[in-house]
């Protein structure tokens, strides 16, 4: 499946970030827990080259935990501050905080000796849904910046004072001219930060079939109450039809709508919590282990 999103929005929202830098101190690097790789613009390692920056493997609940252990074990070798929680539940506040001022502790220290009061300005970037305004809002107790589960809501920056000490600067979500990689191309389809209007949704849904079967061979059978898997993805999302009653006219098998219905469900986690990818797998993907580091 050849997949590609890079609409005009999205070189328009780099080049504002590109803009921002200077007055900004901290990056702050959302990404999807159940894709903790695949969901990194790989462009913002030369953009925010000489800047700063953390990592939130957001959407926790939502991805394996052992495998999320695995990222953050990963991440952390490597050198980059890293912690995993959920935005939409502020009981990880106050993590997210202190790792922001220990990342920020250098520049508030020299601004203090200078006898300056330094107000921290965070750049909260990633790719489309992977809950960057969510996060925001977590933090303000309000809705500060607009949210939304479809990619591409998010249209400009905004600033947000959410502490004395603390601001943090909302930005659009932002991938890459050229997903060169068909599996992380797939996996971003398969959590939504690709449109699904462009995509093809019964296509998606075979993928996820297999993916899933693959991985988490009893989560289907247990979802839809099969027996067990078919033969082949298109087996199972016809099965999965029949136990739900996804019927048109004449008693024809409605396949579009189980495929909806699977993603949907595959999104929210009903299929249970899954990852798409572990840091070995990553690392044959590149064909290079020595070459992953981030």
């Amino acid at each position: 499946m050849d997949i590609n999103w890079y609409p005009g929005h999205m070189a328009k929202a780099r080049r504002l970030m590109q803009e921002s830098l200077k007055a900004v101190d901290l990056i702050i690097e959302i990404v999807d827990a159940r894709i903790p790789h695949s969901s990194r613009n790989p462009d913002f390692d030369d953009l925010f080259a000489n800047k700063e920056r953390v990592m939130v493997l957001n959407k926790a609940d939502l991805a394996d935990k052992a495998i999320t252990k695995l990222w953050l074990d990963h991440y952390h070798q490597a050198g980059l501050q890293t912690l995993a929680l959920d935005s939409a539940h502020p009981k990880d506040k106050k993590l997210v905080e202190g790792m922001i001022a220990r990342a920020a502790q250098e520049k508030v220290t020299r601004m203090a000796n200078r006898g300056a009061k330094k107000v921290v300005r965070a750049m909260v970037t990633g790719i489309p849904n992977v809950g960057k305004s969510t996060f925001i809002n977590m933090f303000a107790g309000t809705a500060a910046a607009k949210a939304s589960n479809r990619p591409g809501v998010t249209r400009g920056k905004q600033i947000i004072r959410i502490t004395p000490w603390l601001e943090l600067m909302d930005t659009p979500g932002v991938l890459w001219p050229k997903l060169d990689d068909p599996d992380g191309a797939l996996h971003l389809a398969l959590t939504g930060a690709i449109k699904d209007d462009i995509m093809n949704v019964y296509g998606l849904a075979r993928e996820l079939v297999a993916i899933v079967g693959q991985r988490y061979p009893d989560a289907l059978p247990q979802r839809y109450k099969l027996e067990e898997l078919g033969e082949t993805p298109d087996h199972t999302i016809q099965a999965i039809c029949k136990k739900r009653g996804f019927l048109l006219r004449g008693g024809e098998l409605d396949e579009e709508r189980a495929a909806r219905t699977l993603l949907e469900e595959y999104r929210n986690a009903k299929l249970g919590a899954m990852t798409l990818e572990t840091p070995d797998e990553i690392k044959k993907r590149s064909g290079d282990a020595e070459s992953f580091e981030l």
